[in-house]
């Protein structure tokens, strides 16, 4: 059995609402089972073709002094002689995983190491997580990146608390010669952009004319609400509540270190001046929640209040702020969550693996809030190119062409941006983004096939899933 097969069993076998519970039970016992069964998810394969008849001899000492004294006269060779052109550090100190808060520094380990493997497989690059014990000490944390970045292409930082996570990004993107990204960040509210300009399409309404009600205002929504005013979206239509009310000029709690795009969001964001949300709901177009984990933690009195063709995104991880069926009941035309067990999964692995590619590609030097629309909008268009409804306002993970097609539009726009190295045409990057996409997944699939990767057990899948819709019977 699979997991997808046994999802399907769970959801025939029991209520809608056993259904919802169970589905998450499932997942947790199957991830920490599994997890253990393989001890994590990573392992590190040479590349090179030959070891015996001198080769190590070339690939080590002494051949290898030449490859030394090469990039230690030109240090941009570094990024052709090594795989430090196709490799990106995936950092995090552990303080915000997911939306289980601080987990202690190795907690992370898990989400750095699911990063690393979705990197290899839909970007066709490597990647090292890393879970740093830096005290909670966001300088220690700023200070080690930049010590560990001449072994990468790029630096991205994950599941770090605010706003240890915006000094950390400013201060590494204004020291580092290589880009430095926050998923959390960048990668959520590109991906949330690209849902959204979707389902208005769908609901046929405009960016530049919808109200959208930010429930939660951490560093995805934050960044979603900078990245839709970038792509268009009136800074006056858009209210944003976080634990402590509205977003607002009264607010006196942003004054220190990394809150400025919070500071300019109190300044330009709610025209009308709502101060209750269940005020700002009312005739609201869209509702964009990443806030605290489900359920039950969205009203759906709220969403009965919102305007027709509701568009409500409930994207906290692991559960959800309110079930999609509560939103569907209350008047929702379009929901979203962050998970893939679901339809319209609004989820950064969308965005980052082709994002970093094309930027490895071009060897650019950041990523701009340009480059991140540019990304949100190829995703967007790649959706479009199949068929989009309520149902599918985004591709899938499993839809492969879509990275190549997003590190082409990005590679593009960090031409234009003039923040590139190097300049391939769109289709020269679709090409080598396939191919290398191809070759990682042809070198997972030979290490598997070899039985060099033990296989998990279908049996153990069915015992997990009977086992958890027992406890509901």
């Amino acid at each position: 059995m699979t997991p997808n097969e046994a999802l399907f069993e769970i959801r025939s076998r029991l209520t809608e609402d056993q259904a919802e519970k169970a589905t998450t039970e499932f997942l947790f016992k199957l991830s920490l089972d599994a997890h253990e069964f393989h001890g994590g998810k990573m392992k590190t394969v040479p590349i090179v073709d030959e070891v015996d008849n001198g080769w190590l001899e070339v690939w080590y000492t002494p051949g290898v002094s030449s490859v030394s004294r090469a990039i230690r006269d030109d240090n941009k060779k570094s990024f052709s002689l090594s795989g430090r052109g196709r490799s990106v550090a995936v950092v995090t100190d552990s303080t915000r995983v997911l939306g289980d808060g601080d987990c202690t520094p190795p907690g992370g380990m898990g989400v750095m190491e699911g990063k690393a493997m979705l990197m290899n497989l839909l970007g066709g690059f490597d990647a090292v997580p890393l879970c740093l014990d830096v005290d909670k000490d966001v300088n220690r944390l700023v200070d080690t990146v930049k010590a560990i970045a001449p072994s990468f292409g790029a630096i991205n930082l994950e599941d770090i608390s605010q706003p240890e996570c915006y000094i950390a990004l400013n201060k590494l993107q204004d020291s580092c010669s290589i880009p430095v990204w926050h998923d959390d960040a960048q990668g959520t509210g590109c991906v949330v952009l690209a849902a959204l300009l979707n389902s208005l399409k769908i609901v046929n309404k405009k960016l530049n004319d919808v109200s959208i009600v930010f429930f939660g205002a951490g560093a995805a929504n934050s960044t979603a609400a900078r990245l839709m005013i970038t792509a268009g979206a009136n800074p006056g239509s858009i209210i944003m509540f976080d634990e402590h009310g509205v977003l607002n000029s009264e607010r006196t709690d942003f004054d220190g270190e990394g809150w400025l795009w919070h500071k300019e969001l109190c300044r330009i964001t709610n025209a009308k001046g709502f101060t209750d949300i269940r005020e700002a709901v009312k005739d609201a177009d869209v509702f964009i929640a990443a806030s605290k984990s489900g359920p039950d933690v969205v009203h759906p009195m709220w969403i009965k209040k919102m305007a027709d063709d509701a568009i409500v995104f409930a994207c906290a991880n692991p559960i959800p702020e309110i079930f999609p069926s509560d939103a569907f009941n209350a008047g929702a035309a379009i929901v979203a969550t962050g998970r893939g067990d679901y339809p319209n999964q609004v989820n950064n692995s969308l965005g980052f693996p082709g994002i970093l590619k094309g930027v490895l590609l071009t060897g650019a030097s950041t990523i701009t809030d340009r480059m991140a629309v540019a990304a949100a909008r190829a995703i967007a268009d790649y959706a479009v190119q199949g068929i989009i409804g309520p149902a599918r306002i985004l591709p899938a993970m499993a839809d492969t062409g879509l990275f190549p097609y997003v590190a082409s539009k990005v590679a593009s726009a960090a031409q234009a941006e003039g923040v590139a190295e190097f300049y391939p045409s769109e289709a020269e990057v679709f090409k080598a983004a396939s191919e290398d996409m191809d070759n990682a997944r042809k070198a997972w699939a030979a290490v598997t096939e070899s039985g060099a990767v033990k296989k998990y057990p279908g049996t153990k899948v069915k015992e997990l899933m009977e086992e958890t819709v027992s406890s509901y019977q």
